[in-house]
């Protein structure tokens, strides 16, 4: 079995010197993916899924889940294997039915081998999709985990401690019982240990632009803040908190709930004790993106990490580079749509309308 470690070659990274050149390098791949609504065949009463079976609006069957599945696993095993030859250690994952979705990639072929955890809870998302996470039980040993509700009316943020609005239920999950609430994806928080060391992983999927972009931003800004003080409350517990916050935030990292709200930083320079690296915002400069609408690209898929992941040392784990994973049997090869990714089209199961996004996190071995 091909281990876990790379050597950094003289030149190959920007950061070491030439005494780098013999230096041996633990490397984990830190994953994201949205997957673009990945349901079963099955009628959940519970949720809005009709579109999505044999009758709906997809025709959805069993042939077109399966080859849906097989398409995904591939993907999810092959992120980031330029660099490093090991599928992702974590991969978090967004626009999932339910659990057993992300049970039926793991026994894909491409996948049920790699002895992948599962982290999942249902949301109260109206579409009836969640967040999830695959983790490498070898590797990573969860210690904490739990669904932060966002809690949104009229564009502001409640709180997310139990109030007059909220109560629990028997099975413990929190619901809201005052109208106006807009029902979106919970914040998945799972704190772990990484080969020995704490790192935690915050997985999103933050409100749409349905309504357009200016009129729904206050409903990601409210997903920024309670982002934030997650963050914030990781930070207090511990000020060399490693916490990478990732998903499908339906904004870029030049927006107001990236740039002002979460306050992440596109240069490392300018990140503070107790502050955020977005290493996706030089991408986004460069005119890369993960999802392309009339023409245009976005970077909505962002890994968003805090400060002591930066640090210069690496006698821990630290943060090397980032990418986002648009190898040419993901995207449209023909057509009006040429380049963009390979979705769901003409009744056939693709790909994903977004690309996956993935860091790298190194260790030097001595």
């Amino acid at each position: 079995m091909i281990k876990r470690f790379v050597w950094l070659v003289l030149g190959m990274l920007a950061v070491f010197n030439a005494s780098a050149q013999d230096k041996k390098f633990k490397v984990h791949t830190i994953a994201f993916y949205n997957i673009e609504n990945l349901f079963d065949t099955i009628n959940d009463p519970t949720i809005n899924d009709e579109e999505w079976l044999r009758d709906g609006r997809q025709k959805w069957t069993t042939k077109k889940y399966k080859k849906k599945l097989a398409n995904l696993s591939r993907v999810l095993a092959e992120i980031g294997t330029g660099e490093n030859p090991e599928s992702p250690t974590i991969i978090g994952i967004a626009e999932i039915e339910n659990r057993g979705v992300l049970e039926d990639l793991l026994k894909q072929p491409a996948l049920v081998n790699k002895d992948y955890g599962i982290i999942h809870f249902d949301s109260p998302d109206k579409r009836g999709i969640d967040v999830g996470l695959f983790y490498n039980k070898k590797h990573f040993k969860p210690t904490s985990y739990i669904n932060i509700p966002l809690i949104i009316r009229n564009g502001y943020i409640a709180e997310v401690e139990q109030n007059d609005a909220t109560k629990e239920s028997g099975d413990g999950k929190v619901t809201a019982e005052y109208t106006g609430r807009i029902f979106t994806r919970d914040q998945l928080l799972v704190t772990g240990l990484l080969d020995g060391e704490e790192v935690s992983f915050i997985v999103n999927h933050w409100p749409s632009r349905s309504g357009g972009e200016k009129k729904s931003s206050p409903n990601r800004e409210a997903a920024a803040a309670l982002n934030r003080k997650i963050i914030d409350s990781l930070y207090k517990i511990n000020p060399n908190a490693k916490v990478i916050t990732m998903g499908d935030l339906n904004d870029g990292p030049y927006n107001n709930s990236v740039k002002k709200v979460l306050g992440a930083k596109g240069k490392k320079d300018e990140v503070k004790q107790g502050g955020l690296f977005n290493p996706m915002e030089e991408m986004a400069h460069k005119g890369i993106g993960t999802i392309g609408y009339r023409d245009a690209w976005d970077l909505f898929d962002q890994m968003i990490m805090t400060e002591p992941l930066i640090r210069k040392d690496y006698t821990s784990f630290r943060f090397w580079k980032a990418g986002v994973y648009n190898k040419t049997y993901l995207t449209q090869s023909s057509g009006q749509y040429k380049g963009y990714p390979l979705r769901n089209s003409n009744g056939e199961p693709g790909f994903s309308d977004h690309f996956p996004v993935y860091v790298y996190l190194i260790q030097e071995v001595k």
